[in-house]
């Protein structure tokens, strides 16, 4: 067999080789340090809740991260069980529409933040409006 075509063949076998490795480590996402562990990924709902009660009492305030859960929310698995399940939980209230006038409580919650990839930045009342909102979130403000 000529010489050329021995080293030709063992060139072939060891950028077969290399590339195999290549792909190999980044499946494992181990590539040169550039892959993202489960554990480091950043959540992807990040919220900052301040709620006040009744003129002069003081503002209770906590963050929610969701997805992974954590924060210093009293219970983020179960307020972010609820944030998750509730379609478009920041829409504004609808305008044009009957509100009731019933003011349940004189709370007040500002949620502002991140909710996949969007901006927050709203206000509920604890009545009027608000009130089916309210309703449905009731776990993040408690």
């Amino acid at each position: 067999m000529r010489p050329d075509l021995l080293r030709g063949r063992g060139s072939a076998r060891y950028f077969l080789i290399a590339a195999f490795c290549v792909a190999a480590a980044a499946a494992c996402g181990s590539a040169g340090g550039q892959g993202v562990s489960p554990s480091n990924a950043a959540p992807k709902v990040s919220l900052n809740i301040k709620v006040t009660g009744k003129p002069g009492a003081p503002a209770t305030h906590w963050t929610l991260q969701c997805d992974p859960a954590g924060g210093t929310h009293p219970d983020p698995a179960a307020a972010c069980a609820t944030l998750l399940k509730t379609n478009n939980p920041f829409a504004p209230a609808q305008k044009g529409v009957d509100c009731p006038m019933i003011m349940v409580g004189s709370k007040t919650a500002t949620v502002k933040g991140t909710y996949f990839g969007k901006q927050v930045d709203r206000t509920f009342v604890d009545g009027g409006c608000d009130l089916p909102s309210w309703a449905k979130l009731g776990q993040i403000f408690n």
